[in-house]
């Protein structure tokens, strides 16, 4: 049952208080997210300002977020300390942990995504990351922990400002892109969806497509379809699993401009992939996970700065490959022409090049600072405590009633995500 609101003495100050559970919209309030209005249909739409006093239901809020407002600023009293908090982060994850069987995909993973963020999920393949992801999606359940998403924890009322892509691609092959992205729209409660439909195939470059048979398009341009279809909704969080896969240069680089378009628009993002570089240069923070364990988890530039030492690329005239055990050096790699010095700090670069210069013919040296991938590699490198990560399409066990094949995962997703739950409008 949903709980009554009780609003008492708002006036024309109230929206000036801090992003609650409510704001003012107009000459309305409405339940809110980060400060912005939730248009969630007549249920949501409580008294006008001229009220003094009334009451209500939302058909959106649970017992523990019911709130008095108070006069002065539209300041608000929650009945449990922690909802302010949650309104800061599109997702908070506290020790979650996710068994399937003897096996443990994910080991008490705790991260915090804050609203209008982009946060790229970066990890070898089995790491653990879309099992991750889908105990955001409530695809699966963790076996202990909480997960919260847009201030919801039971899952119900996020489903329908959540936007998913998935690994797996699951498009009705013998559709025509309109009348498919119309039945998404539909799905997700959305009215009148072919101005949408319309700005994002032009957006995408896709605008003589509407009445083309999905089974007539390739991989790329079914990519393209499946991410509008994530995001006719207008969601507040997006996640996107491998969303580059099967695209050329030029569509990769239009998918970049549109992700981070909704992020300035204030969509919240997670970007899962194990491409290093396309996380580096997207995401302003990263969650790095190893082994169905956190290795990492901050801004991209603060990681960068502290957590690897700058290496020296070095280029000899006669392609003579240095030795291990050199002075001040902790390995080399050969890099193509190149060779990849890992500094130890014990010489300085000067004397380390005098050095080298004594050994063999420099052509060309530099100082480089590591990227995303070398970080990860030296993260990866020490020991990193079991569990290990289980792929996903692992038989399950008795009483486990997981899909026990890519597609089984693949309609889980579309069934869970795309039903209709609410009824709200765009």
């Amino acid at each position: 049952m949903c709980s009554p609101l009780i609003m008492r003495g708002m006036d024309s100050d109230a929206s000036e208080g801090p992003a609650g559970v409510f704001r003012r919209a107009g000459d309305e309030f409405r339940p809110a997210y980060a400060g912005c209005p939730v248009d969630c249909g007549w249920q949501g739409r409580f008294c006008r300002l001229t009220h003094t006093v009334c009451s209500g239901v939302s058909a959106t809020m649970s017992s523990q977020w019911c709130c008095f407002f108070a006069t002065g600023g539209g300041r608000m009293n929650t009945a449990e300390q922690g909802s302010a908090g949650h309104q800061e982060c599109a997702v908070l994850m506290e020790n979650a942990e996710k068994r399937f069987g003897q096996r443990t995909a994910v080991a008490g993973i705790s991260l915090s995504i804050p609203c209008g963020s982009l946060c790229g999920f970066i990890g070898p393949n089995g790491s653990g990351k879309t099992t991750t992801l889908r105990m955001i999606l409530r695809i699966v359940r963790p076996d202990q922990g909480r997960v919260v998403v847009l201030g919801a924890e039971s899952g119900d009322c996020a489903d329908n400002r959540v936007g998913y892509l998935p690994e797996e691609r699951g498009l009705y092959r013998r559709m025509r892109v309109r009348e498919l992205l119309r039945y998404y729209a539909a799905l997700k409660g959305v009215r009148n969806p072919d101005p949408e439909i319309s700005r994002w195939l032009l957006r995408l470059q896709a605008d003589g497509w509407d009445q083309r048979r999905i089974d007539g398009l390739s991989k790329g341009m079914c990519q393209k379809i499946q991410f509008i279809a994530a995001v006719i909704a207008r969601p507040r969080l997006l996640i996107l699993d491998e969303p580059f896969s099967g695209l050329d240069p030029v569509n990769l680089e239009l998918l970049r401009g549109a992700i981070e378009e909704l992020q300035r628009e204030g969509t919240s993002i997670i970007l899962s992939t194990h491409e290093m570089e396309t996380a580096q240069r997207m995401c302003e923070r990263v969650v790095m996970i190893y082994r169905g364990q956190k290795v990492l988890d901050g801004v991209v530039s603060e990681i960068l700065a502290r957590a690897a030492k700058p290496f020296l690329k070095i280029r000899t005239a006669s392609g003579q490959v240095l030795p291990e055990g050199l002075p001040g050096v902790v390995s080399v790699q050969q890099q193509g022409l190149y060779q990849q010095l890992q500094l130890s700090g014990e010489l300085g670069v000067s004397e380390l090049v005098r050095r080298l210069s004594a050994m063999a013919e420099l052509e060309h040296f530099e100082l480089v600072q590591p990227s995303l991938h070398e970080v990860f590699l030296s993260l990866v490198s020490r020991d990193v405590s079991e569990p290990a990560a289980m792929p996903a399409t692992k038989a399950a066990g008795a009483g486990d009633c997981r899909p026990t094949s890519r597609a089984g995962w693949a309609w889980q997703s579309v069934r869970r995500l795309l039903s209709p739950l609410g009824s709200a409008g765009h």
